[in-house]
């Protein structure tokens, strides 16, 4: 069963194993103990841990210690990739960065979603690709199945839910006026209801 839409790669049902479930009770024992609280600069001890649960990390990648990684056989990283600080990477389905791409801190790497057309509402996955040279940039949303091509720049705070072209850059809505507000003035600390409001000015 697979959901297609347009500009981006189809959701499939995703299946959790109990090896699954067991894999990811021990990486987060391991990611409580052993790699949060690594220090800033030690990278290349995350990278050694991340490669232990299975991941593809290549050299002189970034992982941050306070990187939340869902599955780590799920991530890969090439050369000179960085995840930054409280960075979730919800890598359900696989999650890959290209070599010298950037996630900024805040931003969400979501692969899976639920099928709100199906009454049981199942767990559904898609891949998240982000191409060489990619700055995804503070407080992002990357959805599943989304495609990013080399050297994009997408910029804080936008949500992406499509695929996004080579070298472009993405930048969220501005801010807008939708409508007036009437004018109320508050009631003071220490007044009552009634009384009569303070003189202007």
């Amino acid at each position: 069963m697979s959901a297609v839409r347009p500009g981006r790669r189809p959701l499939e049902v995703a299946t959790v194993s109990r090896r699954n479930r067991l894999g990811r009770l021990l990486w987060q024992i391991v990611w409580l103990t052993l790699y949060r609280p690594s220090p800033v600069m030690l990278h290349g001890w995350r990278r050694m841990l991340l490669r232990a649960f299975g991941a593809v990390i290549e050299p002189h990648a970034k992982p941050y210690p306070n990187v939340r990684i869902f599955a780590p056989w799920n991530l890969t990283m090439r050369e000179g990739s960085c995840l930054g600080r409280d960075v979730d990477c919800y890598c359900v389905a696989a999650v890959e960065l290209g070599a010298y791409s950037t996630v900024s801190q805040y931003s969400f790497l979501c692969t899976a979603s639920h099928d709100v057309e199906h009454p049981d509402m199942p767990l559904v996955v898609a891949p998240i690709t982000l191409g060489a040279d990619v700055w995804v940039a503070a407080d992002v949303f990357v959805g599943p199945g989304v495609r990013v091509g080399d050297g994009a720049l997408i910029a804080a705070r936008a949500t992406v839910v499509r695929d996004v072209e080579a070298w472009t850059v993405v930048v969220p809505a501005a801010a807008r006026v939708v409508g007036v507000r009437q004018s109320v003035r508050r009631r003071r600390i220490g007044t009552r209801a009634g009384d009569p409001a303070p003189p202007a000015g």
